[in-house]
């Protein structure tokens, strides 16, 4: 069973041969990724700016970054839309040109075994933050919904029109970050998510499924309230880096056999603790729980050891215990 082939046994719970992985070598990885390629039109490289002693950049999308050093991510410090009267004047950056989807059709092309990822240049919530600034933009859903309904739909609408180009060059899945969560709560009440986001779900979720694409959503922080819209509205994975924080058993108690899960071995409580048995047997309890519905775990690795300020040997065993127990495993 081809890689592919055992991505889309564990989406549709049919029982794959292992359990699907996205490994770094020499271990198993069982997908291939790619987005957009750069806007033509514009340089979003990053300037020194010596007046501020900093480093900034522009985005397609108009927004200013700036950072303190030269190879961190930086932040929005100037978003594209300063009030809201510019937004009748505003312009939507080309996400629909062809040439910018040459190298993803390349890359799917030369590896047909994988599961094929193309990854959106964003959702309509994490488009739209940065757009007005996250501090602004939190008190744009409270006092200026018409507004933020507006821009909203412009983005989904934008995006429909991606997702329809990345299904005729060989995508198997569209996928997504949006980051709703805080250590205990969503970002905004479910109710408002409800009112506002959710009807942008709903839109890009059913184009993906008519253009028969699955889709898998990364988040971080406790989304737990709206997983059952989320799943309602169409999202077939959600990728989560920490899953502790929902808690392990509890996910697949209210969601197995539902919706799949992909997740590396917690990064924030488990991965940190630099205990071995902590760590393999974490590992085991994603394959063994969450993967206990003939499929719905997908094996994952934070990409970003620095980030964690972690030794590269930890996640090495995780990666082993995943390996360890996907071959002891069986469904069913």
């Amino acid at each position: 069973m081809i890689s592919r082939e055992i991505i889309i046994k564990s989406l549709e719970f049919k029982g794959p041969v292992r359990i699907p992985m996205s490994l770094p070598s020499p271990y198993p990885n069982d997908f291939v990724g790619a987005g957009l390629d750069a806007n033509p039109h514009i340089s979003d490289k990053w300037v020194h700016n010596k007046e501020g002693n900093r480093w900034e950049k522009v985005d397609e999308w108009g927004n200013t970054w700036a950072r303190l050093e030269e190879y961190s991510k930086g932040e929005v410090v100037r978003g594209a839309i300063q009030n809201w009267g510019k937004l009748k004047d505003y312009k939507l950056p080309p996400l629909d040109l062809p040439e910018r989807y040459k190298e993803t059709k390349k890359i799917f092309s030369q590896h047909p075994d994988k599961f094929h990822i193309a990854h959106l240049p964003g959702f309509p919530f994490s488009v739209t933050r940065k757009m007005r600034r996250m501090d602004n933009f939190l008190l744009d859903v409270i006092a200026e919904k018409e507004n933020v309904a507006r821009l909203l739909k412009d983005i989904s609408n934008l995006l429909e029109v991606v997702i329809c180009k990345f299904s005729g060059i060989g995508a198997d899945a569209i996928m997504f970050a949006e980051d709703w969560g805080t250590q205990d709560s969503l970002l905004i009440s479910p109710d408002l998510w409800r009112e506002l986001f959710k009807p942008g779900f709903i839109q890009l979720c059913s184009v993906a499924h008519k253009k028969g694409l699955y889709v898998f959503m990364h988040s971080c922080g406790d989304i737990y309230e709206i997983i059952p819209d989320l799943i309602e509205v169409g999202v077939d994975v959600l990728q989560f880096d920490q899953p502790a924080l929902h808690g392990v058993d509890r996910l697949a108690r209210d969601f197995g056999g539902r919706v799949n899960f992909w997740c590396p071995v917690d990064i924030q409580k488990i991965l940190p603790a630099r205990d071995k048995s902590l760590i393999e047997n974490f590992a085991r309890d994603l394959v063994e729980t969450l993967g206990s519905f003939n499929g719905g775990f997908i094996a994952g690795y934070y990409e970003s050891n620095e980030a964690l300020d972690l030794e590269p040997y930890w996640q090495d065993v995780a990666c082993k215990a995943f390996v360890k127990h996907s071959k002891a495993f069986r469904y069913g």
